[in-house]
C-alpha cells in the first residue's frame, strides 16, 4: 500500500526563513528606534558602517525565529502529508509490512527436544503406546498360535464303557444311560440288548413313554416298540443296536463303534443282544 506525496510546498520554505529574519531585525530596529515597521520585506544590501550593530542585532534576532521557522517547516510538512497544497513534485512512500515472526532452528530446537520436561513425558507417552501396542499384537498372536495348536474340540463321551452287572437291571427299558451316552438297555426274560437313542428319521432323540410301552419322536411322531421296531411315522427302518457283551470281570460291556441294523438281519449277530441264564 503507498501513498503519493507532494513536496512543491517545501521549494520556497528559505525564501520565507529569509523575509522572517529581515521582518524580525526590521521590527527590533523600529522598536529602538522609534520607527515604523515596513510593511514589505526588501531585497538585502551591502552592509554600511552606521549599519552595523543594526546587523549584529537583526541576527540576534533570527536566532529565536529559527524555530518558529522549523516549526512552519513541519507544519508545511504535515499539510503536504494530508494533501493540501497545489500541484507538483508527488513522492510514493511505500509502506513496509510487519516483518514475520521470528522462529527459531532447529539447531535451537534441538536442546529443548533433548533435556525439556514436556519432551521427556512425551517420549515416555510414545513409549508406553508402543509397548501397549507390541504386548497386544504378541497376545493376539500367540492367542492364535494357541488356537491353532489347540483347535476346539467336542469333547463326547466315550464309545466305549460298562454299565455293571446283569442283576443290577429289571426287566423292560432303563433310561439310566440316555443322557450320559444316548443308549437305553433293554432286558427281557433270557436276553439283554442296548438300542441306540437316535429315530432313523432325522437323528432326533425319541422319548419312552412307558405308559404306551413305546418310544416316540417328539419331532415328527415316530413311534418304535420296546423292542425297537418302527410301527407309526415316518421313521423308514427300525432303531438300531450296539455291541452289548460280557467283560471279564463279569460287567456289561458296550461298543458303540459297532451298530447292527434290523432291516439287515445283523440282530442276528451274536453280539447284537447278549443271552441270560
Amino acid at each position: 500500500m503507498s501513498e503519493e506525496i507532494d513536496l512543491s510546498q517545501f521549494d520556497d520554505i528559505p525564501d520565507r526563513i529569509e523575509r522572517a529574519k529581515a521582518k524580525a531585525a526590521a521590527i527590533r530596529a523600529a522598536k529602538e528606534g522609534g520607527g515604523t515597521a515596513p510593511t514589505a520585506p526588501t531585497a538585502p544590501t551591502a552592509p554600511t558602517e552606521g549599519s552595523g550593530e543594526a546587523v549584529l542585532e537583526s541576527e540576534a534576532a533570527a536566532a529565536p525565529s529559527k524555530e518558529s521557522a522549523s516549526a512552519a517547516g513541519r507544519a508545511a510538512t504535515a499539510r503536504s502529508l494530508t494533501g493540501e497544497g497545489g500541484e507538483g513534485t508527488r513522492v510514493v512512500v511505500q509502506t513496509t509490512p510487519a516483518p514475520p515472526a521470528i522462529r527459531p532452528g532447529p539447531d535451537r530446537i534441538a536442546p529443548l527436544v533433548e533435556g525439556g520436561i514436556t519432551t521427556r513425558r512425551g517420549f515416555f507417552s510414545w513409549l508406553t503406546l508402543a509397548w501397549l501396542s507390541f504386548a497386544g499384537a504378541s497376545a493376539a498372536a500367540l492367542a492364535a498360535f494357541g488356537r491353532f495348536l489347540f483347535p476346539n474340540v467336542l469333547f463326547e463321551p466315550p464309545q466305549s464303557f460298562k454299565i455293571g452287572f446283569p442283576e443290577d437291571y429289571d426287566i423292560g427299558v432303563d433310561e439310566r444311560w440316555k443322557d450320559k451316552f444316548t443308549i437305553w438297555i433293554v432286558k427281557e426274560r433270557f436276553q439283554m440288548y442296548a438300542l441306540l437313542s437316535v429315530c432313523t428319521h432325522l437323528g432326533c432323540t425319541p422319548n419312552w413313554l412307558s405308559a404306551e410301552a413305546k418310544f416316540k419322536c417328539p419331532c415328527h411322531g415316530s413311534g418304535f416298540y420296546s423292542t425297537g421296531i418302527n410301527f407309526e411315522g415316518p421313521a423308514p427302518r427300525p432303531l438300531e443296536r450296539a455291541r452289548i457283551v460280557l467283560a471279564e470281570d463279569g460287567q456289561i460291556l458296550i461298543d458303540k463303534t459297532q451298530k447292527y441294523q434290523w432291516e439287515k438281519g445283523q440282530w442276528e449277530s451274536p453280539e447284537s443282544f447278549m443271552k441270560l441264564i
